[in-house]
């Protein structure tokens, strides 16, 4: 009887080791999160980030920038070119303070083609401008792509009347990030589909 006992206690030592490990993981990414936030809200942006995919996205941040004079606009895989320039030139915009990228597929990709160029800048801190119900997906995104260079962001969602995307999308564009982070590689092409 006494050896049942002593070898159950035995089998269950590495399970208790194996809980230690993970909450210690989980608090200190709860530590690095936070972090994250309260240097986010001290840090002044220096760039605005627009994540293309809605014109009221462009029309939105080039009345943004009317507040923001010094600062610099990115806009990754919005409207085609001749009316993104139209709408920033009609808000009164210098074109020199006008970034157009197009070589995003996606969410994810919004993100990974710009992160290094932002970086290369001497960008720290960023306006993260998207609908509103994209931002709990581009957020998440962002925390990972953007924080893995040390860029932090200020969301600033434009309302659409639409619902929240599903909790699903975040979940699969945040695995994608990750997956990036880890292999250079975003997964976009995973489907034929545009992943949106």
């Amino acid at each position: 009887m006494w050896l049942r006992i002593n070898s159950n206690t035995q089998r269950y030592k590495p399970l208790k080791t194996s809980r230690s490990f993970w909450f210690l993981v989980g608090l200190l990414m709860a530590c690095w999160l936070g972090y994250q936030q309260v240097k986010s809200e001290f840090q002044r942006p220096q760039a605005l980030l627009v994540l293309g995919g809605a014109t009221e996205r462009e029309v939105f941040a080039a009345k943004f920038a009317l507040d923001h004079p010094e600062l610099p606009i990115w806009v990754s895989s919005g409207s085609n070119p001749e009316f993104a320039e139209w709408v920033f030139s009609e808000a009164g915009i210098e074109s020199d303070r006008l970034h157009l990228d197009y070589r995003a597929v996606d969410t994810v990709t919004n993100f990974t083609t710009l992160v290094d160029e932002l970086k290369a800048q001497g960008i720290e801190s960023v306006y993260l401008i998207t609908s509103d119900d994209h931002m709990r997906r581009a957020q998440i995104i962002g925390e990972i792509v953007l924080g893995s260079r040390g860029i932090s962001f200020k969301p600033v969602a434009v309302p659409s009347g639409r619902t929240p995307e599903p909790v699903e999308k975040a979940i699969r564009d945040g695995a994608r990030a990750i997956l990036w982070l880890t292999t250079g590689y975003t997964g976009a092409n995973f489907s034929q589909a545009r992943i949106e």
